[in-house]
Protein backbone atom coordinates (compact mmCIF):
# COMPACT_ATOMS: atom_id res chain seq x y z
CA UNK A 1 0.00 0.00 0.00
CA UNK A 2 1.25 3.52 -0.83
CA UNK A 3 0.30 6.27 1.61
CA UNK A 4 0.61 9.75 0.11
CA UNK A 5 0.74 12.56 2.66
CA UNK A 6 1.20 16.30 2.26
CA UNK A 7 2.16 18.84 4.92
CA UNK A 8 0.44 22.21 4.46
CA UNK A 9 2.99 24.69 5.79
CA UNK A 10 3.81 28.32 5.13
CA UNK A 11 7.37 28.82 3.93
CA UNK A 12 9.37 30.46 6.73
CA UNK A 13 12.43 31.55 4.74
CA UNK A 14 13.40 35.22 4.60
CA UNK A 15 13.16 37.11 1.35
CA UNK A 16 16.11 38.26 -0.72
CA UNK A 17 17.24 41.87 -0.53
CA UNK A 18 14.68 44.51 -1.54
CA UNK A 19 11.95 41.88 -1.46
CA UNK A 20 9.04 41.55 0.98
CA UNK A 21 6.35 38.89 1.16
CA UNK A 22 3.66 39.39 3.78
CA UNK A 23 2.10 36.70 5.95
CA UNK A 24 -1.06 36.98 3.82
CA UNK A 25 0.96 36.35 0.65
CA UNK A 26 2.70 33.38 2.24
CA UNK A 27 -0.69 31.94 3.14
CA UNK A 28 -1.90 32.47 -0.43
CA UNK A 29 1.20 30.68 -1.77
CA UNK A 30 0.44 27.68 0.48
CA UNK A 31 -3.16 27.67 -0.68
CA UNK A 32 -2.25 27.86 -4.38
CA UNK A 33 0.39 25.13 -4.02
CA UNK A 34 -2.10 22.85 -2.29
CA UNK A 35 -4.66 23.43 -5.03
CA UNK A 36 -2.03 22.37 -7.59
CA UNK A 37 -1.47 19.16 -5.61
CA UNK A 38 -5.22 18.54 -5.46
CA UNK A 39 -5.53 18.92 -9.24
CA UNK A 40 -2.85 16.30 -9.82
CA UNK A 41 -4.38 13.87 -7.32
CA UNK A 42 -7.79 14.36 -8.91
CA UNK A 43 -6.45 13.58 -12.40
CA UNK A 44 -5.13 10.24 -11.18
CA UNK A 45 -8.01 9.53 -8.77
CA UNK A 46 -5.65 9.10 -5.81
CA UNK A 47 -6.72 9.89 -2.25
CA UNK A 48 -4.22 11.27 0.25
CA UNK A 49 -3.86 12.65 3.77
CA UNK A 50 -3.20 16.37 4.29
CA UNK A 51 -1.51 17.44 7.52
CA UNK A 52 -2.48 21.07 8.13
CA UNK A 53 -0.17 23.12 10.35
CA UNK A 54 -2.27 23.92 13.43
CA UNK A 55 -1.89 27.71 13.31
CA UNK A 56 -3.28 27.69 9.74
CA UNK A 57 -6.43 25.65 10.46
CA UNK A 58 -8.77 28.59 11.03
CA UNK A 59 -7.19 30.64 8.23
CA UNK A 60 -7.67 27.95 5.57
CA UNK A 61 -11.23 26.85 6.22
CA UNK A 62 -12.30 27.00 2.57
CA UNK A 63 -9.24 25.06 1.43
CA UNK A 64 -9.71 22.45 4.16
CA UNK A 65 -13.33 22.02 3.15
CA UNK A 66 -12.28 21.61 -0.48
CA UNK A 67 -9.69 18.98 0.45
CA UNK A 68 -12.20 17.04 2.53
CA UNK A 69 -14.96 17.30 -0.07
CA UNK A 70 -12.67 15.60 -2.61
CA UNK A 71 -12.39 12.60 -0.31
CA UNK A 72 -8.97 13.31 1.19
CA UNK A 73 -8.16 13.07 4.88
CA UNK A 74 -7.56 16.14 7.03
CA UNK A 75 -5.04 15.69 9.85
CA UNK A 76 -2.82 18.09 11.82
CA UNK A 77 0.83 19.10 11.71
CA UNK A 78 2.16 20.33 15.04
CA UNK A 79 5.04 22.73 14.50
CA UNK A 80 5.20 24.41 17.92
CA UNK A 81 1.64 24.58 19.24
CA UNK A 82 0.59 24.11 22.86
CA UNK A 83 -1.81 21.44 24.02
CA UNK A 84 -4.54 24.05 24.36
CA UNK A 85 -3.94 25.35 20.83
CA UNK A 86 -4.08 21.82 19.45
CA UNK A 87 -7.31 21.13 21.32
CA UNK A 88 -8.91 24.38 20.14
CA UNK A 89 -7.93 23.77 16.51
CA UNK A 90 -9.21 20.18 16.67
CA UNK A 91 -12.60 21.18 18.06
CA UNK A 92 -12.95 24.04 15.60
CA UNK A 93 -12.03 21.97 12.55
CA UNK A 94 -14.19 19.01 13.53
CA UNK A 95 -17.18 21.28 13.99
CA UNK A 96 -17.02 22.94 10.58
CA UNK A 97 -16.07 19.71 8.77
CA UNK A 98 -18.43 17.54 10.81
CA UNK A 99 -15.70 14.89 10.73
CA UNK A 100 -13.26 13.50 13.27
CA UNK A 101 -9.58 14.50 13.07
CA UNK A 102 -7.76 11.24 13.72
CA UNK A 103 -4.09 11.93 12.96
CA UNK A 104 -1.33 14.29 13.98
CA UNK A 105 2.24 14.69 12.71
CA UNK A 106 5.15 16.16 14.68
CA UNK A 107 8.77 16.96 13.95
CA UNK A 108 10.96 19.15 16.15
CA UNK A 109 8.58 19.61 19.08
CA UNK A 110 6.69 16.50 20.19
CA UNK A 111 3.71 16.61 22.53
CA UNK A 112 3.60 13.59 24.88
CA UNK A 113 1.60 10.71 23.49
CA UNK A 114 -0.62 10.45 26.56
CA UNK A 115 -1.74 14.05 25.98
CA UNK A 116 -2.52 13.33 22.33
CA UNK A 117 -4.58 10.33 23.38
CA UNK A 118 -6.59 12.53 25.76
CA UNK A 119 -7.33 14.80 22.79
CA UNK A 120 -8.77 11.72 21.05
CA UNK A 121 -6.20 11.37 18.30
CA UNK A 122 -5.91 7.83 16.97
CA UNK A 123 -2.50 7.89 15.32
CA UNK A 124 0.80 9.81 15.36
CA UNK A 125 3.04 10.19 12.32
CA UNK A 126 6.31 11.72 13.50
CA UNK A 127 9.01 12.73 11.01
CA UNK A 128 12.72 13.54 11.23
CA UNK A 129 14.72 16.51 10.09
CA UNK A 130 15.82 16.35 6.46
CA UNK A 131 18.82 18.36 5.31
CA UNK A 132 21.38 17.98 2.54
CA UNK A 133 23.32 15.26 4.41
CA UNK A 134 20.65 13.40 6.38
CA UNK A 135 18.97 11.58 3.45
CA UNK A 136 22.22 9.99 2.38
CA UNK A 137 23.04 8.37 5.70
CA UNK A 138 22.28 4.67 5.80
CA UNK A 139 19.36 4.26 8.16
CA UNK A 140 17.95 1.42 10.19
CA UNK A 141 14.72 1.68 12.11
CA UNK A 142 11.47 -0.14 12.69
CA UNK A 143 9.10 0.35 9.76
CA UNK A 144 6.10 -1.36 11.35
CA UNK A 145 3.11 0.43 12.87
CA UNK A 146 3.12 -0.05 16.64
CA UNK A 147 0.60 0.61 19.39
CA UNK A 148 1.76 2.85 22.25
CA UNK A 149 -0.38 4.52 24.92
CA UNK A 150 -3.49 3.63 22.93
CA UNK A 151 -2.14 5.33 19.78
CA UNK A 152 -0.98 3.89 16.49
CA UNK A 153 2.59 5.09 15.91
CA UNK A 154 3.34 5.27 12.19
CA UNK A 155 7.08 5.40 11.35
CA UNK A 156 8.73 6.94 8.33
CA UNK A 157 9.38 4.49 5.51
CA UNK A 158 12.91 3.56 4.41
CA UNK A 159 13.86 1.98 1.12
CA UNK A 160 15.70 -1.35 1.47
CA UNK A 161 16.85 -0.70 -2.09
CA UNK A 162 18.86 2.42 -1.18
CA UNK A 163 18.39 2.88 2.59
CA UNK A 164 16.97 6.35 1.83
CA UNK A 165 13.95 7.64 3.76
CA UNK A 166 10.83 8.66 1.84
CA UNK A 167 11.00 12.25 3.01
CA UNK A 168 10.32 15.50 1.17
CA UNK A 169 13.94 16.16 0.24
CA UNK A 170 14.60 12.72 -1.24
CA UNK A 171 11.54 12.97 -3.50
CA UNK A 172 12.66 16.40 -4.69
CA UNK A 173 16.21 15.46 -5.70
CA UNK A 174 16.14 11.77 -6.63
CA UNK A 175 15.45 10.99 -10.32
CA UNK A 176 11.93 9.69 -10.92
CA UNK A 177 13.02 6.31 -12.32
CA UNK A 178 15.25 5.67 -9.31
CA UNK A 179 12.46 6.71 -6.93
CA UNK A 180 10.07 4.30 -8.65
CA UNK A 181 12.58 1.49 -8.12
CA UNK A 182 12.75 2.43 -4.44
CA UNK A 183 8.96 2.17 -4.11
CA UNK A 184 8.84 -1.14 -6.00
CA UNK A 185 11.55 -2.73 -3.87
CA UNK A 186 10.12 -1.43 -0.60
CA UNK A 187 6.70 -2.94 -1.29
CA UNK A 188 8.36 -6.31 -1.78
CA UNK A 189 9.57 -6.15 1.82
CA UNK A 190 7.15 -3.90 3.73
CA UNK A 191 3.37 -3.66 3.85
CA UNK A 192 3.32 0.05 3.07
CA UNK A 193 5.33 3.01 1.82
CA UNK A 194 4.67 6.33 3.55
CA UNK A 195 5.57 9.29 1.33
CA UNK A 196 5.41 12.88 2.56
CA UNK A 197 5.89 16.20 0.78
CA UNK A 198 5.55 19.83 1.87
CA UNK A 199 3.25 22.31 0.15
CA UNK A 200 6.02 24.93 0.01
CA UNK A 201 8.10 22.68 -2.27
CA UNK A 202 5.63 23.47 -5.06
CA UNK A 203 6.48 27.19 -4.87
CA UNK A 204 7.80 29.00 -7.97
CA UNK A 205 11.01 30.42 -6.52
CA UNK A 206 11.68 32.45 -9.65
CA UNK A 207 8.49 34.37 -8.95
CA UNK A 208 8.78 34.49 -5.17
CA UNK A 209 12.31 35.48 -4.22
CA UNK A 210 12.82 33.57 -1.00
CA UNK A 211 16.35 33.21 0.34
CA UNK A 212 16.69 29.43 0.46
CA UNK A 213 19.62 27.08 -0.26
CA UNK A 214 20.16 26.21 -3.92
CA UNK A 215 19.57 22.51 -3.29
CA UNK A 216 16.08 23.31 -1.99
CA UNK A 217 15.25 25.10 -5.25
CA UNK A 218 16.19 22.10 -7.40
CA UNK A 219 13.14 20.53 -9.01
CA UNK A 220 10.79 22.80 -7.04
CA UNK A 221 7.64 24.50 -8.33
CA UNK A 222 6.35 23.15 -11.64
CA UNK A 223 9.05 20.46 -11.69
CA UNK A 224 7.67 19.10 -8.41
CA UNK A 225 4.23 18.98 -9.99
CA UNK A 226 5.66 17.08 -12.96
CA UNK A 227 7.47 14.59 -10.68
CA UNK A 228 4.31 13.95 -8.67
CA UNK A 229 2.29 13.55 -11.85
CA UNK A 230 4.83 11.08 -13.27
CA UNK A 231 4.92 9.02 -10.07
CA UNK A 232 1.13 8.80 -9.89
CA UNK A 233 0.94 7.82 -13.56
CA UNK A 234 3.43 5.02 -12.92
CA UNK A 235 1.55 3.84 -9.81
CA UNK A 236 -1.73 3.64 -11.71
CA UNK A 237 -0.04 1.95 -14.65
CA UNK A 238 1.35 -0.72 -12.31
CA UNK A 239 -2.03 -0.94 -10.54
CA UNK A 240 -0.51 -0.29 -7.14
CA UNK A 241 -2.91 0.42 -4.29
CA UNK A 242 -2.99 3.78 -2.49
CA UNK A 243 -4.82 4.83 0.65
CA UNK A 244 -5.47 7.61 3.12
CA UNK A 245 -3.65 7.11 6.41
CA UNK A 246 -6.75 6.65 8.53
CA UNK A 247 -8.20 4.00 6.18
CA UNK A 248 -5.02 1.96 6.14
CA UNK A 249 -4.48 2.06 9.90
CA UNK A 250 -8.09 1.33 10.86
Amino acid sequence: MILFTFNILNIEADCKKEQFISDEERLKISEDNTKAILRILDIHDVKASFFVEISLAQKLQNLIKAISSKGHEIAFYNKNSTIQEIENAKKFTQEFLEKQIRGIRQKDIKVPQEDLKLLEFNYVSNIDNADILFPFKRLKRDTQINEEDGLSIVPESISPYSQLPYNDFVFQIVPTNYYQSMVFETLKKDDFVLIYLNSWQFTDFKKYRFDIPFYRKLNSGKKMEDKLDALLSWINEKEMATSRMKDYIF
